[in-house]
């Protein structure tokens, strides 16, 4: 068959001419299919269109005509239905062997084995399908696909201003009025109130086919210079400082921007026929497709990094150039945007921007990272946002409980203000205790530090009064990074971070990625098999371990950037004391390194491990000695030990941390190291807890790494215990279960006085 191009081409020249001719539609379409299966060497070829919620059969070649406006699927129905549905491609070699083919026995047909169908879509949202169907059994080769995506992308435009679709049926979203209240993911918390402001105002492309392809391409080559010419400026008027994650972040940004292969695609589609508006859809188009494909998070980041820069490109391109952010914040603003790039997150005036709100988004997104340095709370994971909300409309965000407020009722406003007052005032009370020190009624002084990861997580040591960072999380270089990161980038992160901390303590964890944590220039085993249980799998110290020059580098890293001070670093994910062996021997070969070539040395090096992996409990007295601390990782033990993987929405809640099991497992681990000269911590999310909390200083820890935001809560409530009462109650309560632990806890705390959120 011709090339993907030259087929497109002559599609879309031809296209033209019809579209433009005074037949009326149904024969525009007839043409169209016929022209489609000519140049693409169809037997089939069907044009499926989105009407009064279903999707009729509009024009075929090669099925009956008997078919044609009785043949209708719903959404979701059949393999069209399931490709409008979904908004992807199917390519099948054999129809009837996938299990969403629904027969229709007066299309006739039967004699069709194979099958390919792509969405024909329309402002994001599928308003018809193209298909194509031949006798024998096989795939589609990728150019005949690209050529059908093409060819779809433009007749979409087309068979709108024919009027063959309802725009009311498929593209206007209900003018909503009525208070709405939406669940999200909470990716940075806090609470906002503001009106509603689209960061995108929709795109129009109205001229789809090229009438001189190398003028259009000069006008994308402009489009790219200006749009790399903004990013610079962005990039250079951060405003966090140099040298920080953030520009990191921003020069994996920029790498996009420059990315060769991107420039390329683009251009090829200039070349099928299309304007350079259209060009940048189509590629776009394509993009967003691959993202409903991607499981890995991270990747799925990187591409809506990508997809950031061509909304960026379309606008300059055509013309479009203004976003909220260019056209001016008039009011307190809660930002809603399908996703967003960081870079167009700093554009907006910080003074009116209180919140945003995304349709997709994830934790590890690099939108999150500038945002929470920002301070702006940040909801993601509400799907069809401009379907329920509309421009001006107030918005209550809680970033905390992971809920937004549409529309909301007077009374709903009224408590969402009283909450916010009293949440500024318990900070204000809790920001009055930085100096004051944690000890208990009884006078047992608590160690209280904090979890870290970024440079700019530093100062919180002194604006808490934390006694210092009990884990700080060097992974979080290598997650925002493209590469892997230079081992003098780790050092002067490192470095930077010891120097900010002053006299107080750093644990460094090694790098913990893998699992959830998954890096795309760091993928699978040496043998290049998929990971199928990667919580339990190839990660942390087993990923470390075996990629020797990564853990090599690492360690001099933080062995040089600790010169003249004490190191204390953590290796994350033990199970065995071999494993911590075989890491402190990567350390060990490295401080010989430097002392023959007469580098400045740590003062002392501390080493200790993360009890995550319950193996490890049954060897601590093995590894005990060799050990200067411990810190038990509340979040991956708890899954370990209820075999419930905390990724999993319907296990995350199921497996309550004041479980007995969970308390007597972490008892026996204290016991067991009691009178040895072993710090003991515990840095999960259970101990920023407040009632968890409580009932690990029962059980006789008293040291905790938590989130700065519950240093404050933390040291109130410490002020009012008496931990030897506390120790009675709480040991007697898991010795002897009670059916309510949580709640026996809480009437305890609250007879006592005692705050507990």
């Amino acid at each position: 068959m011709p090339s993907a191009i030259l087929a497109a081409r002559t599609i879309l020249t031809s296209l033209h001419e019809v579209m433009a001719s005074r037949t009326h539609a149904q024969a525009k379409l007839n043409m169209v299919v016929d022209l489609i299966g000519e140049n693409l060497d169809s037997e089939v070829c069907s044009i499926y269109l989105l009407r009064e919620g279903m999707l009729e059969l509009f024009a075929t070649r090669g099925l009956n005509q008997d078919a044609v406006h009785v043949t209708r699927l719903a959404v979701g129905e059949g393999l069209v239905g399931s490709i409008a549905e979904q908004v992807e491609v199917l390519n099948l070699a054999e129809a009837a062997a996938h299990p969403d083919f629904s027969y229709r026995p007066e299309t006739g047909e039967d004699k069709f084995h194979s099958f390919a169908g792509v969405p024909i879509v329309r402002l994001e949202r599928a308003v018809g399908v193209l298909a194509v169907q031949h006798v024998e059994p096989r795939r589609y080769e990728e150019v005949e696909i690209e050529a059908l995506q093409t060819v779809a992308m433009v007749l979409s435009e087309l068979i709108a201003n024919a009027g063959l679709i309802d725009d009311a049926d498929t593209i206007a979203a209900p003018q909503l009025t009525d208070p709405r209240q939406l669940s999200g993911l909470s990716l940075v918390k806090g609470l906002a109130k503001g009106h509603a402001v689209f960061h995108q105002p929709r795109i129009t492309i109205e001229h789809v086919v090229a009438e001189d392809t190398e003028a259009e391409r000069a006008r994308v080559l402009q489009a790219f210079d200006k749009m790399r010419e903004q990013i610079e400026t962005m990039a250079n008027q951060a405003e966090f400082g140099v040298g920080g994650e953030h520009d990191e972040v921003l020069s994996t940004y920029k790498m996009f921007a420059y990315d060769e292969g991107w420039a390329r695609r683009i251009n090829e589609a200039i070349d099928s026929g299309l304007t350079a508006e259209a060009a940048i859809e189509r590629v776009q188009q394509r993009t967003r497709m691959r993202m409903r494909q991607i499981d890995d998070p991270l990747l799925a980041d990187r591409m809506h990094d990508l997809e950031d820069l061509a909304n960026r490109l379309l606008r300059i391109v055509s013309g479009q150039v203004s976003t909220a952010a260019r056209l001016g914040l008039r009011d307190d603003t809660i930002l809603i945007a399908r996703n967003l790039g960081p870079a167009e997150l700093l554009e907006y005036d910080r003074r009116r921007l209180k919140g945003v709100i995304l349709e997709e988004g994830s934790l590890t997104s690099h939108v999150v990272i500038v945002a929470r340095a920002m301070g702006v709370p940040v909801l993601g994971r509400i799907r069809g946002m401009r379907g329920l909300v509309r421009e001006g409309d107030l918005v209550l965000l809680d970033g905390t409980q992971g809920i937004a407020n549409i529309r909301p009722t007077p009374p709903v406003v009224e408590a969402f203000e009283a909450r916010s007052a009293r949440s500024k005032e318990r900070q204000a009370r809790y920001a009055a205790l930085k100096d004051v020190e944690p000890f208990t009624k009884d006078g047992e002084r608590i160690t209280l530090m904090i979890n870290a990861g970024l440079r700019d997580d530093v100062p919180m040591l002194n604006l808490t009064g934390a006694d210092g960072i009990g884990l700080f999380r060097t992974e979080f270089q290598f997650l925002v990074s493209a590469a892997l990161p230079q081992r003098d980038r780790q050092t002067r992160l490192y470095r930077d971070v010891l120097e900010a901390a002053g006299e107080k303590p750093v644990v460094f964890r090694t790098v913990d990625v893998g699992g959830d944590k998954s890096l795309p220039y760091l993928r699978g085993d040496e043998s290049g098999e998929a990971d199928e249980n990667p919580a339990m799998g190839w990660r942390a110290l087993r990923l470390a371990l075996e990629r020797e020059g990564l853990m090599k580098a690492q360690a001099r890293a933080l062995l040089e950037a600790s010169g003249g001070k004490t190191l204390n670093v953590m290796f994350p994910m033990v199970s065995e004391p071999w494993e911590f062996d075989a890491a402190k021997a990567v350390f060990d070969n490295q401080l010989a390194f430097l002392r023959e070539r007469r580098k400045l040395l740590p003062e002392a090096i501390r080493y200790g491990v993360m009890l995550e992996v319950p193996a490890l409990a049954e060897v601590l007295d093995v590894l005990a000695p060799k050990i200067s601390f411990l810190s038990i990782g509340t979040n991956d033990l708890t899954q370990f030990l209820f075999a419930a993987d905390r990724s999993n929405p319907k296990l995350a809640e199921r497996y309550d941390w004041l479980n007995p099991s969970i308390l007597r497992f972490i008892r026996r681990v204290v016991r067991g190291l009691a009178g040895q000269q072993i710090d003991i911590t515990v840095c999960g999310e259970m101990g920023g807890r407040q009632l968890e909390a409580l009932a690990l200083i029962g059980i006789g820890l008293r040291r905790l790494s938590i989130t700065p935001a519950s240093i404050g809560p933390h040291k109130a409530m410490f002020r009012k215990i008496d931990t030897r009462e506390l120790s009675e109650v709480v040991n007697r309560w898991i010795d002897e279960p009670v059916s309510d632990l949580r709640g026996a806890l809480a009437e305890w705390a609250d007879a006592r006085d005692i705050d507990v959120e």
